[in-house]
């Protein structure tokens, strides 16, 4: 018979949201906080990350420096941090999971649930690139853990495919373990990162970037020989080369969600919330990448700090509030979080995403016709695939019983 264990908060991923959410209930007096985490230690990405540029602007850290002192901040709040052990479906009623472990399978039942499960990169096969399958293929977070974890040989040149920030953070590790980068490979018409990133990598390291240019096939039996790529303009070539780094591309982990039978939102793919990160189910909040992969470490943390406080107030006999009013983009914005407005549920603000250049600098958010709220966003920051803000300001004016906001570029 399966052992049924009962805990206050269930913390479902031990990443910066999930961290910093279990830091801030247990020191707030939440009861029993328990973090499950199936990776062998918590910290989440940042603990394989050896780059800077993790939490405070004003005092970056390394990865693992971040994932140590966010562990520490939740095991010396009082929250049990239980490693090895997976979340696989939720049991038959209410706010309890079925986990397996090292212990073996277990249910825990939950006052309220966290979702903190984070985002991951899409695989050579979820990709659909044909070819052979062999030895020398990974993600960014294969990469990073094969070297900054174990120490593995990886190979002597490299492809990475994909020119985005997380991209050259790959070419970074793969540098640092002694390989020579032959390429960064991208079908979009220029770099996803900045304008700086992409010179230093080009001139310092010598690194050219193939733009308007996709990887249509690997070669090799055994050991990655080479991968062939096809340019715009249709002619083809084949790059010699022992490893390929797929990059980028990110999803969220929301399996969990899917199976708790969560409103996903259709932009985000992960779970649809309101401004204080309540999902449709009742006792069940979300934070982090989940919601938006993929944002800076100290995004997902604020998130979890934010959806601490609500866990607070639900402990308390806060009711579950309706589920309020969708918020839509239209093209070219790709997705946009919190997309719920349910009232006394304002955000800090709204994280946007842009596919390609809007077609004029404005934001405009208009409910039945009428406007609520218009905003110049940044230049920079309207750029393809880089992330937007929206304050919440226009919330008060949303009609709780109208039809959906939405959210459009002109």
């Amino acid at each position: 018979m399966t052992a049924v264990r009962h805990v206050d908060v269930l913390v479902v991923g031990a990443g910066p949201a999930g961290l910093t959410a279990a830091a801030r209930l247990a020191a707030a007096g939440a009861g029993r906080v328990e973090v499950l985490e199936r990776e062998p230690e918590p910290g989440g990405v940042p603990r394989h990350s050896a780059h800077g540029g993790f939490g405070p602007r004003t005092r970056p850290l390394t990865g693992p420096r971040y994932a140590r002192l966010l562990t520490e901040a939740a095991e010396r709040a009082g929250a049990t941090l239980r490693t090895g052990v997976t979340a696989l479906d939720w049991a038959p009623a209410g706010t309890a999971l079925a986990t397996v472990g090292p212990g073996g399978p277990e249910t825990v039942r939950a006052r309220a649930v966290v979702l903190a499960t984070g985002a991951r990169e899409r695989p050579r096969a979820a990709r659909l690139v044909p070819g052979t399958r062999p030895a020398g293929v990974y993600t960014t977070g294969e990469l990073q853990r094969a070297v900054h974890l174990f120490g593995q040989h990886i190979g002597t040149r490299a492809v990475v495919v994909g020119a985005e920030d997380v991209s050259y953070a790959a070419a970074g590790t793969l540098r640092a373990a002694g390989t020579e980068v032959v390429a960064l490979v991208t079908d979009d018409p220029r770099a996803r990162t900045g304008r700086a990133r992409a010179q230093a990598a080009r001139l310092r390291h010598g690194t050219p970037l193939l733009t308007s240019t996709a990887v249509t096939e690997l070669l090799g039996h055994g050991r990655l020989r080479g991968v062939r790529v096809r340019h715009r303009d249709g002619r083809t070539a084949v790059l010699p080369c022992d490893t390929v780094v797929f990059t980028g591309d990110f999803v969220p982990e929301h399996a969990l969600a899917r199976r708790g039978g969560l409103v996903l939102d259709p932009g985000t793919r992960g779970p649809a919330t309101d401004g204080t990160w309540h999902t449709s189910r009742p006792g069940v909040f979300a934070a982090g990448d989940l919601l938006h992969a993929v944002e800076p470490a100290r995004t997902a943390a604020r998130e979890g700090d934010r959806a601490a406080r609500a866990v607070l107030d639900h402990l308390a006999g806060a009711p579950w509030p309706d589920p309020g009013v969708p918020v839509l983009v239209s093209a070219p914005l790709r997705w946009i979080t919190p997309n719920r407005v349910t009232p006394g549920a304002r955000p800090d603000r709204h994280l946007l995403r842009t596919g390609a250049p809007p077609p004029g600098p404005v934001l405009y958010v208009h409910q039945d016709g009428r406007l609520l709220h218009r905003v110049r966003p940044v230049p920079r920051a309207a750029s393809p695939h880089r992330t937007l803000t929206l304050s919440a300001r226009w919330h008060d004016r949303v009609d709780p019983g109208g039809g959906p906001v939405r959210v459009s570029t002109g």
